[in-house]
């Protein structure tokens, strides 16, 4: 199962690649939802091997992630792998520059079931797609409105 979205972002694209490398706030963003994060590796710049591990309640369980960094090409792309106990997923930023102040952004998300109980989960999702697509477009969108705000204080200050 496959989501997709662009947004052009108010921020030139290299402003916009760090921004997407503030990878202490998102842990930051799912400690605070609850999830305990830990980064496993032991490399000091972002790049190719960078891992996380994850811990978090869902649907009244525990479940265990394990999030990749497969390709840092800065300032264009980054790709990351995640694998739990039944899925896979990778989640995919692809940036291109329309002007030096103006970036577009391409953020893909694929789900892949690895086991039965998984495929029925993913299954049920695609019953959902248009309210999923809908609500991960949302979210991409109100992130990218959030990033021109911090790259607009940035510039003032």
């Amino acid at each position: 199962m496959k989501f997709s979205t662009k947004e052009d972002i108010e921020a030139p694209i290299e402003a916009v690649f760090n921004m997407l490398c503030d990878f202490e706030s998102f842990e930051r963003s799912a400690m605070r939802r609850g999830a305990e994060v830990q980064r496993v590796d032991n490399l000091h710049q972002p790049g190719v091997g960078m891992t996380w591990k994850a811990v978090f309640p869902l649907r009244g369980k525990k479940r265990e992630l394990t999030v990749e960094m497969v390709t840092f090409d800065r300032p264009e792309e980054m790709v990351l792998d995640s694998l739990s106990s039944g899925l896979a997923a990778q989640m995919s930023f692809e940036l291109m520059a329309l002007s030096r102040n103006r970036t577009r952004v391409l953020v893909a998300l694929e789900i892949k079931p690895l086991n039965l109980s998984a495929r029925l989960w993913v299954q049920s999702l695609k019953l959902a797609k248009t309210t999923l697509t809908k609500k991960y477009k949302q979210r991409v969108s109100e992130y990218a409105r959030g990033m021109e705000e911090r790259h607009a204080r940035s510039v003032q200050a």
